[in-house]
C-alpha cells in the first residue's frame, strides 16, 4: 500500500479533509506531494496521508502552522534517525504535554456545554 500514489481528491477523502484545506497546508509548507503525474496532478502516498492526519489532529487543539511544521520536522528527523535524538524527544514530549493540557481544557468546556444544554432541556420540560 505504501508505494501507491493517489490524486488529491482520493487523499482528501481518505483523510477527511477538503481539497482546499490540503492545498492550504501545501502552501504553508506542511505537506509536499510525493510526486506529480504526467499531467501535472499532485500525487500522494500513505506517508503523505499520515502527515495530513497529524495536522488534522493538531488543528482543533489550537496549534499554529509553525508548531505543526516544527512537530512534523521532529517526527521526520526521528524517523530518519537524523538530528540530536535526545533534543528531538524532548521537543516531542513538549508537544505531547501541550496536547494533554489542551485536551483537558476541551473536556472542561464540553462539560460546561453539556450542563448548559441540560439546563435548557430542564427549562423546556418545566414549561411544557
Amino acid at each position: 500500500m505504501t508505494g501507491r500514489h493517489m490524486q488529491i481528491g482520493e487523499a482528501a477523502e481518505r483523510v477527511g479533509l477538503s481539497i482546499r484545506t490540503i492545498r492550504h497546508y501545501e502552501e504553508a509548507g506542511l505537506i509536499v506531494p510525493s510526486a506529480r503525474s504526467d499531467g501535472g496532478f499532485r500525487l500522494y502516498t500513505e506517508p503523505d496521508l499520515d502527515r495530513l492526519r497529524v495536522v488534522k489532529r493538531m488543528k482543533p487543539l489550537g496549534f499554529t502552522l509553525d508548531e505543526m511544521r516544527d512537530l512534523l520536522a521532529v517526527l521526520d528527523d526521528l524517523t530518519a534517525g537524523t538530528g540530536d535524538r535526545e533534543s528531538l524527544l524532548e521537543r516531542l514530549a513538549g508537544y505531547q504535554e501541550a496536547a494533554e493540557e489542551r485536551v483537558g481544557t476541551l473536556r472542561r468546556q464540553l462539560a460546561m456545554a453539556e450542563g448548559f444544554a441540560q439546563q435548557m432541556q430542564d427549562h423546556l420540560n418545566q414549561h411544557r
